[in-house]
C-alpha cells in the first residue's frame, strides 16, 4: 500500500535594523521590531493561517485519516506567541488532533550542526522543550536547518537518542535509486532516513500555477493519479514543501488550497494512505543504506551548503561567531543568550550570497554583510566584557563555578537567617 507523507515547514528570522558602525558598543538592541511584526502578521494572513485551517478541514473531512507534519523553529514560535497568537491557538487545534506531527527543528535555524555539536544539541533541546510545554507533544523526527543531513550529523542525531532524520532526495546522492522508500544510514546503523521526492514536491511548490508546466492545469485527482502510478514497491512518497507554497508562491486564487483540501478525498479513493515521518519509521524498514559524507540540503542548484557558505563573507561572519560559541555557552546573561539565538539564523547568511540573495532588504551581498557584520562586533563586544579573551575557557568556566556556589551559599545562609527570625 501506497502512504504519502506531507511535511509543511515554518520559519521567518527576525529583521535586523540598518545598523552603522559607530552604532558599535552603544547601541545593544539590533531588530528592526515594525519589519518583523509585519513580515510574521503577512506570512500569517497570506499563508500559514489558511493553511492550518485547510490542514484542519482536512483532518476532520477525511475522519483522522489523513496525517502531516509540521516543522517550526523555536524562533517562529516566538514570534507567533508574541505578533500573532492566533496561530499558536490553530496549532494547538492540530495538535490535539493527534494526526499532525511536529519535528524537532533546531531553535534558531542555524548551521549549528556543522560548527557546534554541543550548541546543536541545545537547540534541538530547548525546540523540543518549548513544543512539549505548549502543544503538549514529544519531537522525535529531526528536520534538520534547510534538511541539511550528513553521515556525521545521524550520528550525532543517534547518541541524543534520535531514531530518523529528513533530508532531500538529491539525485547525485540517490543516483538511480528511488527517494519513494526507507533508508538507514551509513553514519548509524540504527538512525532511518527519509528522502524529499524532489519532482513531486516541486511541482507543488513552483509549477503549480505554470502554464508552461507538462502537467499543467495541476488538479487533485491527476496528482492522486500521478503517485498511484508510481511502481510498486514504492511505498512512501515524501512530499515537503516551505508552508509559503501555499498563499505566497502560489496565491489562493491558484486554487491551491482547494487542491489540497481535496487530494486526501481522491488518494484515499485510491486506497493510499496518510503517514507522519515518525509512523512511516516504525512501520516501514529499511532497504538499503544512504551515505552523505558531505552536507546535502534541499538549497540551490546544488542541494548542498553553498548557498550559505559558500563564499567569504559567509565564511568571515560564520567564523567569528562560533568562535565564541563557548563562552556563551558559560554565561547566564539572557540578552546574550537571546542575541547569541538570533544571530545564527541562516537566513543572514542568505542574504550575503552573491547569486541568490533570496527574500531581502539589503541592496547586495555585501551590504547585507556589512550591516551583520556590524551587529556582530556589537555583539562580540559585549561577549569579550562579560567573558574576557585573556582568560582561558576552563579558568573562567572555575570562576563562574565558584560565584555559582557562592550565590547559592549566600541564598542558603539568607533562607536559614529568615527561619532564625522567625
Amino acid at each position: 500500500m501506497k502512504n504519502i507523507c506531507f511535511c509543511f515547514q515554518m520559519h521567518a528570522p527576525y529583521r535586523l535594523k540598518r545598523y552603522r558602525f559607530f552604532e558599535i558598543g552603544h547601541d545593544h538592541y539590533y531588530y528592526d521590531d515594525m519589519a518583523t511584526e509585519e513580515h510574521v502578521n503577512w506570512l500569517v494572513q497570506t499563508s500559514y493561517l489558511p493553511l492550518c485551517q485547510t490542514l484542519r478541514d482536512m483532518i476532520s473531512l477525511s475522519k483522522g485519516k489523513f496525517h502531516c507534519a509540521l516543522s517550526i523553529s523555536g524562533t517562529m514560535i516566538e514570534m507567533f506567541e508574541q505578533f500573532n497568537p492566533e496561530m499558536i491557538d490553530i496549532l494547538k487545534e492540530l495538535a490535539a488532533t493527534k494526526a499532525v506531527e511536529f519535528l524537532a527543528t533546531p531553535y534558531a535555524y542555524s548551521l549549528a550542526s556543522e560548527y557546534n555539536e554541543e550548541e546543536f544539541k541545545k537547540q534541538l533541546k530547548r525546540q523540543g522543550e518549548l513544543l512539549e510545554s505548549i502543544f503538549g507533544v514529544k519531537a522525535q523526527t529531526v528536520w534538520n536547518t534547510e534538511l541539511l543531513y550528513t553521515d556525521e550529523t545521524a550520528y550525532k542525531l543517534n547518541k541524543m537518542g534520535y531514531k530518523t532524520i529528513l533530508t532531500e532526495g538529491a539525485k547525485h546522492v540517490i543516483s538511480w535509486k528511488t527517494p519513494n522508500k526507507m533508508y538507514q544510514s551509513a553514519g548509524a546503523q540504527k538512525m532511518k532516513v527519509m528522502l524529499r521526492n524532489t519532482g513531486l514536491s516541486d511541482e507543488l511548490s513552483f509549477h503549480f500555477s505554470d502554464p508552461g508546466w507538462a502537467n499543467f492545469p495541476i488538479d487533485a485527482e491527476k496528482y492522486a493519479n500521478q503517485l498511484q502510478a508510481l511502481p510498486e514497491g514504492e511505498d512512501i512518497i515524501n512530499i515537503w514543501v516551505g508552508a509559503e507554497t501555499f498563499g505566497i508562491r502560489q496565491n489562493a486564487g491558484s486554487g491551491i488550497f482547494d487542491f489540497l483540501k481535496a487530494l486526501p478525498y481522491y488518494a484515499l479513493e485510491r486506497e493510499m494512505g496518510f503517514m507522519t515521518p515518525a509512523e512511516a519509521s516504525k512501520k516501514l524498514t529499511a532497504e538499503d543504506v544512504l551515505s552523505s559524507p558531505y552536507p546535502l540540503t534541499w538549497s540551490g542548484e546544488a542541494k548542498d551548503l553553498s548557498v550559505y557558505t559558500g563564499n567569504d563573507l559567509q565564511q568571515e561572519a560564520l567564523n567569528k561567531l562560533y568562535a565564541v560559541a563557548e563562552r556563551v555557552h558559560l554565561c547566564q546573561d539572557k540578552n546574550l543568550k537571546t542575541n547569541w539565538l538570533r544571530l545564527q539564523d541562516v537566513n543572514y547568511l542568505h542574504y550575503m550570497n552573491h547569486i541568490d540573495q533570496g527574500e531581502t532588504q539589503f541592496e547586495s551581498a555585501y551590504d547585507a554583510f556589512i550591516n551583520y557584520m556590524n551587529v556582530l562586533s556589537d555583539f562580540l563586544q559585549s561577549v569579550e566584557e562579560q567573558y574576557p579573551t585573556t582568560i582561558e575557557n576552563e579558568e573562567l568556566n572555575e570562576l563562574l563555578k565558584t560565584i555559582r556556589n557562592q550565590e547559592e551559599e549566600i541564598q542558603a545562609l539568607q533562607a536559614k537567617l529568615k527561619k532564625a527570625k522567625k
